[in-house]
C-alpha cells in the first residue's frame, strides 16, 4: 500500500518524467488494500481490493512494475538490486517499502497443519480452504487485527474464540471502559473472549493437524483452525545484509526526511525506523511516502509525526481512538459517556483547565470521531454535551493547522483554500485536489461537514444523465406527471441514454408506482441482473430460488412441495436466518419450470431479487408460547402480504414478536412490531448487515388496525423521500428533526399527506400480482430464460458442482479445471 502511494504521489509531482520507476512486487498481484482485507470473506474481490488505479502501469514508459518478483540482494556500492529472477537492477535512488511480517509467538505446534497468519489474500484463501468441515477456531491476540480475523472464522461458520495476553481486548488504542464496552459487544456475536491468557502450546489431533489449543493456566479449547494475529515486524532483512542501520527493535533507521544511513536509499512505512518507532499504521506509511516523493523532485517535506488515531468498524462495532487516549498527560481531565443498554462508551480527555482537547475513546458510536480527531490539540469544537451525546449545541468544524485527513497529512486551511480558491464544490474534487479521502475515507463525512459550513452547494443529482434531480424527485416527477418510461423521464428531464446507476433506480420508481409487469417492453431493459431474471445470481452464474413463506408459517405438505423440486431439479437447499428456504443452483432455463411447480402448489415469488419487502419473521406468539400476549404469526403473515411487492429504495425487513422477549429480532429490523397487554408497540429504523442498529419506537400500545395504518404511511413516505440504496436507518437520520419529525408526518399528519399516502397503499395491496406467475404465463417474457439465443433448449454444461455434506455447491476453479474435460477453441482477441 505504501509502495503504491508513493509511486503515484512521484507520478503526480514528476510531470516531466525524470524518475524511471522499477517497482518489484513479491506477491503475484499488484498493491492491494490489506486495511480492507478482511472485507474479502464477506464478497470482495481482488479488483475491489486493488489499489492500482486501472491502467496505471500500462503504457508509461517510466514505470516498470514486476509482480512476483523480489529483491534478494542489494549492493550498495555499485547501486545495484538483485532480484529473485537473477536480473540485475541499477538506481540512483532505491527506496525501500517492504512492510512487515506477521509476528508468531514461540508456541509449541505453532507450525502443525491448520495455523495461519493474517497477512495477505493468500492467507485468506488457505484459511478458507482449511476451514471447510471444521467447527472451531481460535485467533491468538485481541487487537485490531485479531478481532478481524475472528470475524473472518465467524462468518466460515466457526464456533470462535479469541484470546488475548492483556487485560482487554485492543489494549493499546482502547480504555478499561471501551475495553469492557466492547468485549461485550463482541461476546454478544457469540465469540468467546479469554484474556489475560497465554497460549502455551497447541497439539494435533490424529490427523496431524491442530485439533486444541492449550493454556498457561492450564485451562485448554478445542481449535481446528488458529490464527495468529499477535503483532508484526518489519521485514528489515535486506537492510540488515547490505550494512544498513536498523532499530535496536528492527527496522530501517531513517531521519525526518526518510533517508536512511546511506543517502541514496530510502525506507517508507512498517520496514521503517523512524523517530525511534516503528508504525503498523497506515497514516505515517503513507506521511513517509508522500515525503520520499517529494525530496525526489526537490521538495523540502519532513515527517509530522505520526498520528496513531485509529477508526474502525471490528465486528459490525464502531471502535475509535485518537490523541491521548489514555490520559498520561499531567493533569488531564476525562469526560466520560458510557450506556451499557446500547453498547456505548465515549471518552473525552481535556486539558486540566478543561479547555483543549487531548484525546478521546469511542465505542459503539464513532460518528463524531472526525470532528474530534481533526480538533486534538485545539479548543474543544462544542460542549462535552453535545460531543458525547448529541446535546447541548452545535459542533464546530475544524480550523486552521488543524488535521482533517491524516492518511494525506491534509489540514483544515488545505481543505478551505481547494474550497475558496481552487473551486471544489464536493467530495471528489476534494479529493482530486488535496488526496484528502483517498485513504481510509474516515475524513469524508468531515469534508462534506466543510464543504456545507463554507456554503457550497452540494449535487443533489442522482448521476451525470439527471444531474440536478434526486431519487426524491424522480419519484414525485413520475408520480405527478405519470411517466411510465424512462426514455421519456430522460428525454424531458435529463440528459443521454442512462446508466447503471439511474436506469435501476428508475426502473424502482416505476414498479412502485405499479407500472405493470417489471419484465414488460422497455423495462425489462431497466432491471439490474437479479431484477431481469427474477432471482438472485449466484458466483458461478447459477441461481437461487425463494418462494414467500409469510411469517414462516408453511403447511407439511408445501414443505413436501419444495422438496421436491429440490430433488428434481437438484438445487442445494438452504434455511436463512429469515425464516425463508433458499433453493440454490438452478440454470437460467430451469427457472421458468421450477416457478411453474411452485405456483401450482400456492407459491408466489418471495421477490428476494428486487429492493422491496423481503420477510416479516415472527416468533411462535401466544398461540404455542406460554410467554407470547398477542398473535405475532397472524399479524407478521398480514403485514407480508400486505407489503409483498411493494418496491422501495433498499430491500425491506420487518419482524413481529409476541412479547418483549423478542425472538423475532424485530428490533433489528426496518420496522419491528412487538406484542405488548394493551396491543403493540411500533419500531422503525433497524437495520442488520454492515452498520446494524435497533429501531426506535414510533407509536406505543396502539391497536392493530392503527399499528398498520401507521406502517402504512411509514413505508410509503420511505419510498417516495429516500436517496437511492438508502436503507430505513440512514434515512431518518439523515431527515431534518430525524424521528420526531416522522411521527409528526406519519401520525399527526403535520404535512397534510397521508390521506394521499394511505389511498396509495390501497392501490398497492389492490393491484398486487405475482411476477412469477405473470412471467410464466407470457410466452414474450419466458423467451428470455435461456443460456444460449441460438440454443435455448441447451444448459450451460460449464456449470459444474461438486458433492458436500449430501447436496452440492459450486466448484472451485481447481475443482472445475479437472471436472470440465473436453477441446476448447482458443479465444483470439486480434
Amino acid at each position: 500500500m505504501v509502495g503504491q502511494r508513493f509511486v503515484e504521489s512521484l507520478r503526480a509531482r514528476d510531470t516531466e518524467g525524470r524518475w524511471r520507476v522499477t517497482v518489484l512486487c513479491e506477491e503475484p498481484r499488484p498493491a492491494y488494500d490489506r486495511v480492507g482485507l478482511s472485507s474479502w470473506f464477506s464478497g470482495s474481490t481482488e479488483a475491489d481490493l486493488c489499489l492500482v488505479p486501472e491502467g496505471f502501469y500500462d503504457g508509461d514508459p517510466t514505470l516498470d512494475l514486476r509482480l512476483g518478483e523480489s529483491a534478494t540482494a542489494i549492493d550498495r556500492d555499485a547501486k545495484t538490486v538483485t532480484t529473485s529472477s537473477g536480473d540485475v537492477l541499477a538506481y540512483d535512488s532505491l527506496v525501500l517499502a517492504t512492510g512487515s511480517y506477521a509476528f508468531v509467538p514461540p508456541v509449541e505446534g505453532a507450525d502443525l497443519p491448520g495455523t495461519f497468519v493474517y497477512r495477505t489474500i493468500a492467507d485468506l484463501e488457505a484459511m478458507k480452504a482449511h476451514a471447510s468441515g471444521k467447527r472451531t477456531g481460535a485467533v491468538v491476540g485481541g487487537g485490531l487485527l485479531g478481532l478481524e480475523a475472528a470475524n473472518a472464522l465467524l462468518g466460515l461458520g466457526l464456533q470462535t474464540h479469541v484470546v488475548e495476553f492483556a487485560p482487554r481486548l485492543m489494549a493499546v488504542q482502547i480504555d478499561e471502559g471501551g475495553g469492557a464496552t466492547l468485549r461485550r459487544k463482541v461476546e454478544s456475536l457469540g465469540i468467546t473472549v479469554h484474556t489475560s491468557t497465554a497460549t502455551k502450546s497447541l497439539s494435533a489431533g490424529q490427523d496431524g493437524e491442530v485439533a486444541r489449543m492449550e493454556f498457561a493456566d492450564g485451562g485448554s479449547i478445542d481449535a481446528e483452525l488458529v490464527v495468529f494475529a499477535a503483532g508484526v515486524r518489519p521485514r528489515d532483512e535486506l537492510a540488515r545484509q547490505s550494512g544498513l542501520e536498523v532499530g535496536p527493535r528492527g527496522g530501517v533507521v531513517v531521519d525526518a526526511t526518510c533517508r536512511t544511513s546511506d543517502p541514496h536509499v530510502w525506507a517508507i512505512g512498517e520496514c521503517a525506523c523512524i523517530e525511534g518507532g516503528v508504525y503498523g499504521l497506515v497514516a505515517p506509511g503513507y506521511a513517509m511516502a508522500e515525503i520520499v516523493a517529494d525530496r525526489l523532485c526537490g521538495g523540502g517535506s519532513s515527517f509530522p509525526g505520526a498520528d496513531l488515531s485509529t477508526k474502525l468498524k471490528l465486528l459490525g462495532v464502531d471502535v475509535a481512538s485518537f490523541g491521548d487516549a489514555h490520559g498520561t498527560t499531567e493533569g488531564a481531565l476525562e469526560v466520560v459517556f458510557n450506556d451499557p443498554v446500547t453498547g456505548v462508551y465515549k471518552k473525552l480527555v481535556l486539558s486540566d483547565d478543561a479547555q483543549t482537547l487531548l484525546g478521546g475513546v469511542l465505542v459503539g458510536d464513532a460518528t463524531a470521531y472526525p470532528v474530534l480527531r481533526a480538533a486534538v490539540g485545539g479548543r474543544l469544537p462544542g460542549t462535552p454535551d453535545a460531543l458525547l451525546v448529541g446535546a447541548g449545541g452545535e459542533i464546530a468544524g475544524p480550523t486552521g493547522s488543524a488535521q482533517v485527513c491524516s492518511c494525506a497529512n491534509v489540514t483544515a486551511d488545505a481543505i478551505t483554500e481547494a474550497i475558496h480558491e481552487q473551486g471544489c464544490a464536493d467530495v471528489p474534487a476534494l479529493k482530486a485536489c488535496t488526496r484528502a479521502g483517498t485513504g481510509c475515507g474516515s475524513c469524508v463525512p468531515l469534508l462534506k461537514k466543510m464543504l456545507a459550513e463554507a456554503g457550497v452547494a452540494q449535487s443533489r443529482g442522482l448521476c451525470e444523465h439527471f444531474p440536478e434531480l434526486s431519487r426524491a424527485d424522480l419519484f414525485d416527477i413520475v408520480r405527478v406527471k405519470q411517466i411510465s418510461t424512462f426514455s421519456a423521464l430522460v428525454e424531458e428531464h435529463g440528459q443521454g441514454r442512462g446508466c447503471d446507476i439511474c436506469k435501476p433506480v428508475v426502473a424502482n420508481i416505476l414498479a412502485s408506482l405499479g407500472n405493470g409487469h417489471i419484465l414488460k417492453g422497455e423495462q425489462a431493459t431497466l432491471q439490474d441482473t437479479n431484477d431481469h431474471f427474477l432471482a438472485n445470481m449466484q458466483k458461478d452464474g447459477t441461481y437461487s430460488v425463494v418462494p414467500r413463506i409469510p411469517g414462516g408459517e408453511i403447511t407439511p405438505d408445501k414443505l413436501i412441495v419444495i422438496g421436491e423440486v429440490a430433488r428434481d431439479f437438484g438445487l442445494y437447499t438452504k434455511i436463512t436466518g429469515g425464516q425463508r428456504i433458499d433453493l440454490f443452483g438452478a440454470r437460467v432455463e430451469q427457472l421458468p419450470n421450477i416457478w411453474r411447480r411452485l405456483v401450482d402448489a400456492g407459491f408466489e415469488s418471495g421477490h428476494a431479487y428486487g429492493k422491496s419487502l423481503r420477510t416479516v419473521k415472527s416468533c411462535v406468539g401466544s398461540s404455542w408460547c406460554r410467554f407470547g400476549v398477542q398473535d405475532s404469526v397472524g399479524l407478521a403473515i398480514d403485514l407480508e402480504l400486505r407489503y409483498r411487492g411493494l418496491r422501495s429504495p433498499h430491500k425491506l425487513k420487518g419482524g413481529v414478536s409476541g412479547c418483549a422477549r423478542e425472538c423475532a429480532e424485530a428490533r433489528g429490523k426496518d420496522f419491528g412490531v412487538i406484542a405488548t397487554e394493551k396491543g403493540w408497540n411500533l419500531y422503525v429504523g433497524g437495520n442488520g448487515g454492515f452498520t446494524p442498529r435497533h429501531a426506535e419506537l414510533l407509536v406505543q400500545d396502539v391497536s392493530t388496525e392503527e399499528l398498520v395504518r401507521t406502517l402504512d404511511r411509514f413505508l410509503l413516505y420511505y419510498v417516495r423521500t429516500a436517496d437511492r440504496l438508502q436503507r430505513t436507518a440512514p434515512w431518518i437520520e439523515a431527515m431534518e428533526g430525524g424521528l420526531d419529525h416522522l411521527r409528526a408526518v406519519v401520525v399527526d399528519d403535520s404535512l397534510g399527506i397521508c390521506d394521499e399516502l394511505d389511498a396509495a397503499m390501497a392501490r398497492h395491496v389492490a393491484s398486487y400480482s405475482d411476477e412469477w406467475r405473470d412471467a410464466i404465463e407470457d410466452p414474450a417474457t419466458l423467451a428470455r430464460f435461456t443460456s444460449f439465443v441460438n440454443a435455448p433448449g441447451e444448459p450451460d454444461r460449464d456449470i459444474v458442482f461438486v458433492p458436500e455434506r449430501e447436496q452440492h455447491r459450486p466448484a472451485t476453479t481447481e475443482e472445475r479445471a479437472a471436472l470440465i474435460a473436453g477441446p476448447r477453441l482458443e479465444v483470439r482477441t486480434s
